[in-house]
C-alpha cells in the first residue's frame, strides 16, 4: 500500500507536498492571529443568539481515510440532523439554520476554525472537501473508484470541486474533479483555487 501511495505523485509534486505543508503551518498561524477578533465576536454572537455550543465538531475522513474531528462554528440549530449542506432541499436552510448561522454560512465565517485543523496537519488550505465519516458512503465509494482519488491527499478548506463545480450536488462530478485536482496538484493550481475561492465568497460566483 505504501508503494502505491508513493506512485501517486511525480517528483515535483513530492517536493511541493513539503512546501505545501510549510505554507499550511505558517498560513494557519497567521490566519488564527489575524482572525482571532472575528472568531471572538462570532463566538459571543452565537452564544447570545442561539441555544447550543459555539462550535460544531464532526468526524470527517482525512488523508488515507484517517478519521479526524473537524471544527467549525455551529451554524445549524442543535436539533438539526447531521446532513451535508449539499443535500439540503428547498426550504431546509430556513428550517435548520438559525438567523446568524445563515450569515456565517454565506460568508464562510463558520469555516474559520478549520485553521486549527490545518495547523494540526489534518487539513490543508487547498484540497478535496472533507466528507463525513461513517456517512455519505456513496460519495466514498465513487471517490475510491478514481486513481488518484480524494483520499490520496489531505482535505482542504477550499477545493477544486467548489470553484469548478459551484458546490454541485452531483457526487460523480465532485469525485471526478477531486481526482483531477490530485493528479494536477501544483503551487500554481493551489494559488488559482485560492483566489477563485475569494472571488466565490465575495460574489457567490466564479
Amino acid at each position: 500500500m505504501t508503494d502505491k501511495k508513493r506512485s501517486v505523485f511525480n517528483k515535483r509534486q513530492k517536493v511541493y507536498c513539503f512546501f505545501k505543508r510549510t505554507i499550511d503551518i505558517f498560513g494557519s498561524i497567521v490566519g488564527i492571529i489575524v482572525l482571532s477578533p472575528i472568531m471572538l465576536v462570532t463566538a459571543i454572537i452565537i452564544k447570545c443568539t442561539s441555544k447550543g455550543p459555539v462550535f460544531f465538531i464532526q468526524e470527517r475522513y482525512g488523508k488515507n481515510l484517517k478519521v479526524y474531528k473537524l471544527i467549525k462554528f455551529r451554524s445549524m440549530k442543535i436539533d438539526a440532523p447531521e446532513i451535508s449542506p449539499f443535500y439540503f432541499k428547498e426550504g431546509d436552510e430556513k428550517k435548520l439554520v438559525y438567523p446568524f448561522g445563515s450569515f456565517i454560512r454565506k460568508t464562510s465565517i463558520d469555516e474559520i476554525p478549520n485553521l486549527f485543523n490545518v495547523l494540526a496537519g489534518q487539513m490543508s488550505f487547498i484540497g478535496p472537501r472533507p466528507q463525513m465519516a461513517h456517512n455519505e458512503e456513496d460519495l466514498k465509494i465513487i471517490r475510491l473508484s478514481y486513481n488518484p482519488n480524494a483520499f490520496d491527499v489531505k482535505p482542504g478548506i477550499s477545493s477544486y470541486s467548489i470553484v469548478k463545480g459551484h458546490r454541485t450536488h452531483d457526487i460523480n462530478i465532485k469525485a471526478k474533479l477531486d481526482s483531477e485536482y490530485v493528479k494536477n496538484m501544483s503551487f500554481l493550481l493551489d494559488c488559482k483555487i485560492f483566489f477563485l475561492t475569494i472571488a466565490y465568497v465575495f460574489t457567490k460566483k466564479v
